[in-house]
């Protein structure tokens, strides 16, 4: 918030995710302090979001796919107390992919050496029209430290998704930008980068959404393994893969592994390493070489914006004037000598040929008119050279008529929802304090760096619930969860030890350090 107390130029101001936007009173006051646009907790369900939209009219952008934080966004101090990494400042060590051991209140080790707070990514792609209209006007794609692959890959397949609905739905809704996209493959998410997916809780809490076995990529599944022979495997589908190929699997002791695959033999994949795997393991393809190469070449998808050419003959010449599907006109002229065509038919015909080759331009070339008294011969080098002029002087009307949207941010003073500020509001300067100060808070306590109490600290809340994971949920899993756990339940890396505490009336889990006392309540 101490950015809004700044000296800012007119520009548009969004509230990342980091800024916990997670209730309709949060995220109004957020836009009448002046924020343009909120990105939205992920934890949401489509009921919460309408609730929001409903208070305010901000602009909301939700994420739809790529990996998941598992601890509400902004509020995550894990990565600090164990390393003096502040997650909240854009240095998260990614503590929640670690193994751990979870261990009873009596000391039982339950489960050994687990990745028990990693989670699968986020495919929302399917509740598209349904964000739509509770109303989310932008998508938000994770796509940090991922290759150009992924980003492609997810782009496309959401960009097709979000273009089916608009081109069923005209009469209501338009998309935000200009041109389309055009491709020279299928996107299919689980092609790159993916722990598996889940929905998260969009639609409320009904499936378990943990990546225990591993915090790597999985992949597309191929299919079980049929049989090792000689020097590789038989497996279902092989005629998917592909050399180059990387493949994800589970060993015996249950560790994510992977192997490449060297040479394809009629129906044996012959990998580089030949590692001993029971019949029937699931094998997925992490690293699809075929399908990297198509998307790493630059032209395999493109956006152009769609004009409209008409050329027609003047008394010196001749004269191309194009519209783009935005309205932007312009007219340009070809002096030169008219001649008649030898060839009727083939003259027009190769005209148009050249009016379309808008090649590398942003433009593509919807409809093509030609109005002439006869059947006029040019050149090719004359219709290219016109049709260049055009659409140079095409994008540079649309540069110079573009209107960049300008915000002066005025210094507000409304009343901010709560008195009290705890620590998970992250204030650690004087602008961020004067700034809720002036909205009315009167309590606030230090950010989490400022103030930590080492081992004694809660670092983490989290709608994940590990209870809810084991089939131990006594909310939603009452009638089959059958024995209760001991509590309380600890995580365990090396020396590193967490206290869990689940507070099952807003169905979230805490996450604590060895040394904080804890209070459990009963659940009801």
């Amino acid at each position: 918030m101490g950015i809004l107390e700044m000296e800012l130029p007119p520009i548009a101001i969004h509230a990342s995710t980091q800024a916990n936007n997670r209730d309709a009173g949060h995220v109004k006051f957020l836009a009448d302090a002046g924020i343009q646009r909120v990105v939205l907790a992920r934890e949401l369900n489509l009921d919460q979001i309408q609730d929001i939209h409903q208070a305010t009219d901000v602009e909301l952008e939700f994420f739809v796919t790529g990996a998941l934080c598992v601890s509400f966004s902004g509020n995550c101090y894990m990565s600090i107390a164990n390393g003096e990494r502040s997650a909240n400042r854009g240095s998260c060590a990614q503590n929640c992919r670690l193994p751990y051991q979870l261990i009873d209140g009596k000391g039982n080790t339950l489960i050994e050496n687990s990745h028990l707070l990693s989670i699968k990514d986020l495919n929302l792609s399917d509740e598209l029209p349904n964000l739509i209209k509770v109303g989310v006007s932008s998508f938000k794609i994770e796509g940090r430290l991922k290759d150009v692959v992924y980003v492609k890959n997810n782009t496309s397949y959401l960009r097709k998704k979000l273009d089916c609905f608009l081109e069923a739905h005209t009469d209501q809704y338009q998309k935000a930008s200009s041109g389309r996209t055009f491709y020279n493959f299928e996107p299919e998410l689980d092609r790159s980068f993916n722990r598996g997916y889940t929905d998260y809780f969009v639609n409320q809490r009904h499936a378990k959404i943990g990546s225990w076995d591993s915090p790597k990529s999985k992949g597309q599944y191929i299919g079980k393994l049929l049989e090792i022979k000689a020097n590789g495997y038989r497996i279902e589908n092989h005629e998917l893969l592909n050399n180059g190929d990387g493949l994800y699997f589970l060993n015996e002791q249950g560790e994510g592994e992977g192997v490449q695959v060297n040479l394809i033999v009629n129906d044996l994949v012959v990998p580089n390493t030949l590692k001993p795997l029971p019949i029937g393991t699931e094998i997925y393809r992490n690293h699809d070489a075929e399908f990297t190469r198509m998307l790493e070449n630059e032209n395999s998808a493109v956006r152009k914006i769609g004009v409209k050419m008409h050329f027609l003959e003047t008394e010196t010449g001749f004269l191309l004037q194009v519209v783009d599907e935005d309205g932007h006109t312009c007219s340009t002229n070809l002096e030169s000598p008219k001649e008649a065509a030898k060839n009727q038919g083939a003259s027009l015909e190769n005209i148009r040929k050249n009016l379309a080759k808008t090649g590398n331009t942003p433009f593509i070339a919807d409809e093509i008119t030609i109005d002439f008294s006869q059947n006029w011969f040019l050149p090719n080098s004359k219709v290219n050279e016109i049709r260049r002029t055009a659409l140079e002087q095409l994008a540079e009307i649309r540069i110079r008529d573009y209107e960049r949207e300008e915000h002066e941010l005025v210094k507000t003073q409304h009343p901010y929802p709560v008195q009290s500020l705890d620590f998970t509001y992250n204030v650690s300067n004087k602008l961020a304090r004067g700034f809720y100060k002036r909205h009315g808070v009167s309590e606030i306590e230090k950010a989490f760096e400022l103030q930590w109490d080492p081992g004694k600290s809660r670092v983490m809340v989290t709608k994940y619930c590990v209870k809810y994971e084991l089939g131990k949920c006594p909310r939603y899993q009452r009638s089959t969860m059958g024995e209760k756990l001991a509590e309380p339940l600890t995580l365990k890396h090396g020396e590193t030890e967490y206290k869990l505490k689940f507070n099952c009336k807003p169905c979230e889990m805490e996450i604590w350090e060895k040394d904080a006392e804890l209070v459990l309540e009963e659940e009801d």
